[in-house]
């Protein structure tokens, strides 16, 4: 992921320092009249010329972008008189403005965040991707400026007023106006009826993760051992042959799993690997190493959300070992369990319509979550996470299912995201080995190891003491902490982003296993016991809060490297050697 930062009607350009850690291959700057356009980049496409900001042939278009655009070459072939400056992947933007002007975006196929000024008019459009997988923020200062950035910390000291720049959205300012350019049917919430066809529902899968494969730098996966992320796995080393990726770097798959020493994603992650034959790498934290880094997680991703900061932690910790190999790019099974139903709270939907209405709001919602991890834990190290489960085409087709498909039926043998495993249960040639391919769901916060949450539980109590939350709705009145984590959590995030501005873009209300507050009306015990993990959902889990079970990790080791085999692969750069 790169980094922008747009000051429209201002002159300082002082700001994008800030946001240096997003983009470290290369600086740019554009400056027109009062109008500042500056970019971090991320190099993963056209890595020696793709250099930011981003011109047409005139050079009175000027953009700045951060993302990666899958369908750039067919969009190139649309433009044929057209000359384009460098090989880049978002060098398409300018030129599909000035042919079709702020209607193009729905043509992008990819995922984005960029500002785009028209210097004739002195004109701007904002725009970012369809479900807010890239991160990006609009504020408001008090001499009239318009700020834009990748992140709070480019602009939160700058503004009267910011906020989340909404995902789906463009703003122009000829019109002065916000409005939706992504449209789906299932926005609109109304029940599908399409029946369910495994073969489709694959294909379509399959696709979005080879359209992921374009890149120009060395990359790999992320793998718990989870159903999602070694899905990703599987097809990736299935299709990996034969692409230009390959030729440059290598056929053999890197993939990467984080976690306290006996924890279940790591078993689990080191079984797939092996059946996949990917050169794996594990990297164990303990509980303290996750504690020591909270501060720093919080920074970056620019939460208090309680299991966003759970779940950010090891993979900011992962993150950082895995550029220190030389990779730049991973890709991640982010969205699935929205998609699906794959929560294990979704095991008390009581019918199908608030199943999907369920997903629905989920998926809304990720840009506030999974994506905001996604974005910004790998981002604080310049490592750029590429999600196919949130493919535009994927979830058109899983969405436009019938959700009576995706219902939990434990009398049919159906748990959580039964059609997306039953889709990928090929007897002639197995993607994984049956049960991984039917393993429980396990939140990342869980899956990392169960002391792992047990332990943040502990420190927290170890820092705010009762008469502190006694007075929490006085001291946080929005969104107030209802536990000492949280309260742990809140403190250290306003000391870095005091703005009441700040406070207002997190999200709040009540939760259990990540659900949305309406869902916990699904169950009357919910409502007793409130807590975003997994283990939460009683009665659903294996190891839920009530089994009382043991711990799988006991965070006592210290950080290491495991890898099963030694080896070294020379990966096509002769300065870059990929130990492991």
């Amino acid at each position: 992921m790169c980094g922008i930062l747009a000051v429209l009607g201002c002159c300082d350009d002082s700001q994008a320092k800030r946001l240096k850690h997003r983009g470290p291959d290369w600086s740019g700057l554009y400056q027109h009249g009062d109008c500042f356009l500056s970019h971090q980049r991320l190099a993963i496409v056209d890595p020696a010329s793709g250099d930011q900001p981003l011109y047409n042939e005139d050079g009175k278009i000027v953009v700045t972008v951060n993302g990666e655009i899958y369908n750039h070459e067919e969009l190139r072939k649309s433009l044929p008189n057209h000359k384009f400056r460098t090989g880049s992947d978002c060098d398409v933007i300018a030129h599909l403005y000035e042919e079709h002007g702020e209607n193009f975006v729905d043509m992008l196929d990819g995922m984005f965040s960029f500002v785009l000024l028209d210097t004739r008019d002195n004109s701007f459009i904002i725009a970012r991707d369809a479900i807010g997988i890239t991160s990006l923020y609009i504020g408001w200062g008090l001499d009239g400026s318009v700020w834009i950035s990748s992140e709070l910390k480019g602009l939160n000291d700058d503004c009267e007023h910011f906020e989340a720049f909404p995902p789906g959205h463009l703003y122009s300012s000829k019109v002065g106006v916000l409005k939706r350019w992504y449209n789906p049917t299932w926005f609109s919430e109304a029940i599908p009826s399409a029946p369910y066809d495994p073969l489709v529902l694959r294909r379509a899968f399959e696709n979005a993760v080879i359209k992921r494969l374009m890149t120009d730098v060395p990359f790999g996966v992320l793998l718990s051992g989870g159903l999602d992320s070694s899905l990703v796995a599987s097809i990736t080393a299935r299709h990996l042959a034969g692409t230009k990726a390959a030729k440059q770097w290598g056929a053999q798959l890197h993939s990467f799993c984080v976690g306290l020493e006996g924890s279940p994603d790591l078993k689990a992650a080191r079984e797939v690997a092996d059946y996949l034959g990917t050169v794996h790498h594990e990297f164990h934290f303990t509980v303290q190493d996750g504690i020591d880094a909270i501060e720093d997680v919080i920074y970056h991703i620019e939460t208090y959300d309680v299991t966003t900061i759970r779940a950010s932690t090891p993979m900011f910790l992962m993150s950082r070992k895995i550029k220190s190999l030389g990779v730049k790019m991973v890709i991640s099974g982010e969205g699935s369990d929205e998609i699906f139903g794959g929560y294990l709270y979704f095991h008390k939907a009581p019918n199908k319509e608030e199943f999907h209405r369920e997903t629905c709001h989920k998926i809304k919602a990720l840009h506030q979550y999974d994506c905001l991890r996604a974005n910004k834990s790998t981002s604080a190290w310049g490592l750029e996470a590429r999600v196919p489960f949130l493919d535009k085409e994927f979830i058109n087709v899983a969405m436009n299912i019938d959700p009576e498909w995706k219902m939990i039926r434990k009398d049919q043998g159906r748990i959580e995201k039964w059609i997306l495993r039953r889709a990928f249960d090929d007897e002639d040639q197995p993607y994984l080995p049956k049960h991984i391919l039917y393993r429980q769901k396990e939140q990342f916060s869980d899956g990392v190891g169960y002391s792992w949450i047990d332990g943040l539980k502990a420190h927290a109590e170890k820092h705010v003491t009762d008469k502190m939350m006694l007075n929490a709705e006085r001291i946080f009145p929005h969104n107030t902490p209802t536990s000492k984590e949280a309260y742990y959590y809140r403190m250290i995030f306003e000391r870095f982003f005091p703005q009441n501005s700040a406070t207002l873009s997190v999200p709040g209300g009540a939760s259990i296993a990540c659900s949305t507050a309406k869902a916990v009306e699904w169950d009357s015990s919910w409502s007793n016991n409130l807590d975003p993990s997994g283990r939460a959902a009683l009665g659903v889990h294996n190891s839920a809060y009530e089994n009382k079970l043991g711990s799988a990790g006991n965070g006592k080791t210290g950080s290491k490297i495991i890898d099963k085999v030694p080896r070294v692969i020379e990966v096509g750069a002769p300065e870059l050697t990929i130990r492991s």
